[in-house]
């Protein structure tokens, strides 16, 4: 009798174990995200051209950090989009806004329109909205 204790209790700790280090989607903290898109979102205003390279920007990075969040595998944001792609209804809008940034990030003379960062914004949403995160 025992030994069936025994047995049934490491089998229920390995089972446990296992669960918590495997890989594949990980829930994220939907309100987190939601607060932080709503910064993001605010942060972008018409009159002030320097919040439309920052909101480009942040937004990015949050969807980075969804990917992470989610398990997406991948050590670059384009390696983790290349597997979160197949997520997405309009995937290579998401690409064109990633490009966006880049452009941003990497070329000093890059100005960016609003329109341009709205366009970026709403491709960012959307890619959040299709991951779960907000």
């Amino acid at each position: 009798m025992f030994f069936l204790a025994a047995v049934f209790i490491i089998g229920v700790l390995l089972l446990v174990v296992i669960m918590l280090t495997r890989k594949g989607p990980h829930p994220l903290d939907v309100e987190k995200y939601r607060s932080r898109w709503l910064a993001i979102e605010q942060g972008l205003r018409q009159a002030e051209t320097s919040s439309y390279q920052l909101s480009v920007l942040n937004a990015d990075k949050l969807l980075d950090q969804a990917m992470k969040d989610r398990g997406c595998g991948g050590n670059t944001t384009a390696e983790r989009m290349k597997v979160a792609t197949p997520k997405w209804s309009q995937s290579q809008q998401v690409w064109a806004a990633h490009k966006l940034r880049n452009k941003i990030a990497h070329e000093p003379d890059f100005t960016v329109t609003y329109n341009e960062a709205r366009q970026a914004m709403g491709a960012f949403k959307r890619a959040l909205k299709e991951l779960g995160a907000i």
